[in-house]
């Protein structure tokens, strides 16, 4: 194991790092692993953010997006930078499942991992770990690495602040959920004084849609809806089918499921999808809502209290049916 002071001594000289995120990364895990990128090449390490997985479009804009490896597309190199490491940052993940393939490879590599995470039940995989489950995002724990761990504030760059602000803007809804505290907000601030343009990375993330993803969430919400008033619950369901009339790519799903949630009456909601090999769900919920406590139990997932996700090896009527079946367990929560 590391303590901090022996990972600032590390840190000290030029050290070989992979920097991986969880496969198909959201805002938070390209802004926390193009914030930390970032902020090690100022310091002359030779460092490289490997995806398991490609990531949106939308995402492609971020300062150092240019050198990220995606394993799928790179194996080899990837296992040969994973297996040359000195250190390797595990950011917003805390299973080396959540890597894929690539977990096998980082689990045998002799490097010293560090977690960078705000997930619940860490597997014991690292060697150091940054980890609290209050932070609104893995970036925001980033940035309190750099700036209060290692002392660092002067190399919060406009690079390494663009990357952060997009990774909490993102998983904290644009700042709208519980755990977007005073502390967040004086953390965005510094980003915005250090060069974050606010404005513009949101224009960059939200009003950077297709026609064709604009079409696939009309048809979602005119003909995939459904709602159970009973249960104050929505459900969008979307076949393969659906998928490929609407050339569905990377990223086009995301923030689906906030549009069930957005109806005053709704306390959970379900986004379920089929994909090529199994049905993902996603869920989100208001309040003390358990999402996460239904994805572990009976989706082979987790998250969030209130966003979580999960899959199901059925088809996709299996899957909408058994969600359907879970909900009147929850029903007084969904209710009251």
């Amino acid at each position: 194991m590391l303590d901090l002071a022996a990972l600032t001594h590390l840190l000290e000289q030029p050290q070989k790092i992979v920097i991986t995120t969880h496969h198909k990364p959201d805002g938070d895990a390209m802004g926390s692993s193009l914030g930390l990128y970032n902020y090690l090449i100022q310091q002359g390490h030779h460092a490289k953010v490997i995806t398991p997985t490609d990531y949106p479009d939308f995402l492609s804009w971020m300062p150092g997006n240019e050198e990220v490896i995606i394993y799928t597309e790179q194996p080899e190199l990837s296992a040969t930078l994973i297996a040359e490491a000195h250190l390797i940052f595990c950011l917003d993940f805390n299973a080396l499942s959540r890597i894929n393939e690539m977990g096998e490879l980082v689990g045998q590599s002799s490097a010293y991992k560090i977690m960078i995470d705000h997930h619940l039940e860490p597997e014991d995989f690292d060697d150091y770990r940054h980890w609290n489950i209050n932070a609104c995002a893995a970036a925001q724990l980033v940035y309190d690495f750099i700036v209060n761990q290692l002392h660092h504030p002067e190399l919060v760059n406009k690079d390494v602040a663009t990357c952060l602000y997009t990774g909490i803007m993102t998983d904290s809804a644009s700042f709208r959920l519980p755990n977007t505290s005073s502390t967040v907000h004086r953390i965005v601030a510094d980003l915005i004084d250090a060069g974050a343009v606010n404005w513009r990375i949101h224009e960059l993330v939200y009003n950077s849609a297709s026609e064709s993803r604009l079409r696939f969430l009309g048809h979602c919400l005119a003909n995939c809806l459904e709602v159970l008033p009973e249960y104050n619950t929505a459900i969008i369901s979307v076949s393969k089918e659906d998928l490929e009339k609407f050339d569905v790519n990377t990223g086009d799903t995301e923030g689906i499921v906030n549009y069930a949630l957005s109806m005053a009456s709704i306390r959970l909601a379900a986004f379920i999808v089929e994909r090529r090999d199994k049905v993902k769900l996603s869920l989100r919920s208001k309040g003390e809502f358990p999402a996460n406590e239904i994805c572990k139990k009976y989706f082979n997932g987790g998250g969030h209290r209130n966003a979580a996700g999960g899959y199901s090896n059925g088809n996709l009527e299996q899957a909408v049916n058994q969600f359907k079946l879970i909900l009147p367990e929850y029903k007084k929560l969904l209710i009251q």
